[in-house]
Order: structure tokens, then C-alpha cells, then sequence
């Protein structure tokens, strides 16, 4: 009679060292790229989220400021920025009132918004504010305050975080009054 079964192997089962140290530093590569993907979102996901509200409060300025004569209605351009009657961000009347104006929460006056209050929860943010006359057939070009009609309109947008040195500006935003 013959016998159907096969021999048995002298072969064990089973993996190897060397193919478990191979199986080990492949998935080990893998975790590693993986890890280091979820950094590299995280960090441009804070970069977005910084210059997406670098943006809001430098589009808040600007809306704030659109409707805003360039010049006091009263003084014109005789006095350059807040006048003595002007005791706060309330009494603003014209454009260039905003010279060199700061509101950040630091300083507990800002940022603001469009309706000229403070905008809770954002630790570490401030708006600085320049107006500048520029001369109207070369905009880029400053002259001496109050001596030009048309106005430049730059403000800078700066954070900075609990573990940063100094402020990094976020976003600059320009625009020429357009009353």
C-alpha cells in the first residue's frame, strides 16, 4: 500500500531574526514619516490660522477708516493727528487721527474691530497704524505730512507668542483714502 502523505520538512515555521529586524525598521520608517507629517500640518495649520486673523484685523482698520474724511473737519489739515479734544479711539474723526496709533492687548486697547471696540481673546495681537501724505503722481513717495491731499494708509499686523522674543508681523496691509 502506498502512502498519500507528503514528508514532513525539517523547515521551521516562523519568521527569522533577520526578517524581524527588517519588518521592525520598515514599520518604524513608516510610524517616523507619519509622526513627522502630523508636525509639519500642525505647523502650517498655525500659520494659516495667524494670517487668516492677520487679515480680519487689518481689514477691521480699513473698515473702520473707509468712510472717514482725511482731515479733521474742523482743524483740516493744520494739526496732524489726534487733536487736544480727542481723548480716545470714540472721538476719532478723520483718517489721519490714526497716525502712529497702536491698539494691541498689551497696551489693553485693542486690537479693534469695524465698530471701534476691542476684540476679546486675542492675547499677543496688535495693530500699529501709519498715515503718511504721499505725493499723487508717485503714491510710493512720502512728503511732509498735511501737505498732500492723498493719503497712504499702511497697517501692520504683529503677533506675538508667550514663548517669541519680539512681535512678528503677520500681515501689512495699504491702501490710499479714497475721500
Amino acid at each position: 500500500m502506498m502512502c498519500n502523505s507528503k514528508p514532513k520538512s525539517s523547515r521551521r515555521r516562523g519568521f527569522t531574526l533577520i526578517e524581524t529586524a527588517l519588518a521592525t525598521v520598515i514599520i518604524g520608517t513608516g510610524v517616523l514619516a507619519i509622526v513627522f507629517a502630523q508636525q509639519t500640518f500642525h505647523r502650517q495649520n498655525d500659520w494659516a490660522m495667524r494670517s487668516a486673523i492677520g487679515m480680519q484685523l487689518g481689514g477691521e482698520i480699513r473698515e473702520m477708516m473707509i468712510n472717514l474724511p482725511r482731515h479733521d473737519p474742523v482743524t483740516g489739515n493744520s494739526i496732524w493727528g489726534v487733536e487736544d479734544n480727542e481723548l480716545g479711539i470714540e472721538d476719532y474723526d478723520d483718517v489721519d487721527d490714526f497716525h502712529e496709533g497702536i491698539f494691541s492687548f498689551d497696551l489693553g486697547n485693542g486690537p479693534i474691530s469695524a465698530m471701534r471696540t476691542t476684540i476679546p481673546d486675542l492675547a499677543g495681537w496688535s495693530q500699529r497704524i501709519e498715515v503718511r501724505s504721499v505725493d499723487p503722481f508717485d503714491i510710493q513717495e512720502n512728503v511732509e505730512n498735511g501737505t498732500s491731499e492723498m493719503l497712504r494708509v499702511e497697517v501692520h499686523v504683529e503677533y506675538q507668542g508667550p514663548l517669541d522674543m519680539s512681535p512678528m508681523e503677520i500681515t501689512r496691509l495699504a491702501w490710499i483714502q479714497p475721500r
